[in-house]
């Protein structure tokens, strides 16, 4: 008998993904560093100015390095633009409990009890137990995945802008086109940043939904017993 290969975890997933953002990074810095010598000699002339590769790869070397050195805190702190508390979940039953019409919030409180969260880690804490019981339905995994992805997705768009920025100002020419380019990464940033943290809280709530919609305990008629085999509670 042969082993069956493990489950490929979300970051496997997004492994694929997250590489092409940084070609096609690299290819559009490339294309905008050869836009003097296209415009002069055309085709040609981006040939020749080849050598414009250098400081690039040392971009890419630079931005591969300093992403090792990005926690997940600190990506955190750069999509939600907070210092502490910085993940959705530290607010999860305070503000987006209240504010989202799916979440049941006395079911919740049934649910939680004494447990009830009154400051931002146990939010925190009790929300991620939330999410365990839970992370395997289908409408949180692709939640989760997405996340993950805007998220770190993010975090190489901001290094994007302190390592491929100063090598756009050795290579790409006019000011006019730098500008360009450079608008074109800080326009990046605030995009996949909204859209990560668009991502983060919506899976908050949707953990919150499904876990206070979740139905009750089931019981045989007959002698009032639990079914046979019956789950005490299940996350819809």
């Amino acid at each position: 008998m042969t082993k069956e290969a493990p489950p490929k975890s979300l970051k496997d997933h997004n492994r694929v993904p997250l590489w092409t953002t940084i070609a096609v990074n690299l290819v559009a810095l490339y294309g905008f560093s050869q836009y003097e010598a296209v415009s002069t000699s055309g085709l040609k002339g981006m040939l020749a100015g080849a050598t414009g590769l250098v400081p690039m790869a040392l971009a890419l070397v630079a931005t591969t390095l300093a992403n090792g050195f990005l926690s997940a805190e600190t990506k955190a702190g750069l999509v939600f633009l907070r210092r502490r508390h910085a993940l959705p979940g530290h607010r999860a039953f305070s503000e987006f409990a209240v504010k989202d019409s799916r979440i049941d919030i006395e079911a919740l409180r049934k649910l939680l009890g004494k447990d009830w969260p009154t400051t931002p880690d146990a939010e925190n804490r009790i929300w991620y137990r939330l999410f365990k019981e839970t992370e395997n339905d289908p409408v949180i995994l692709w939640a989760h995945r997405e996340f993950l992805f805007t998220r770190d997705y993010a975090g190489f768009a901001a290094l994007f802008l302190v390592t491929f920025g100063p090598a756009a100002a050795f290579t790409v020419r006019p000011p006019s086109v730098l500008a360009l380019y450079l608008a074109c990464l800080a326009l990046q940033f605030f995009v996949v940043r909204q859209a990560a943290a668009t991502y983060g809280n919506r899976l908050v709530c949707t953990v919150l939904a499904r876990r206070g919609a979740a139905p009750v305990k089931t019981t045989v008629a007959k002698g009032n017993r639990k079914a046979k085999g019956a789950p005490s509670e299940t996350a819809s």
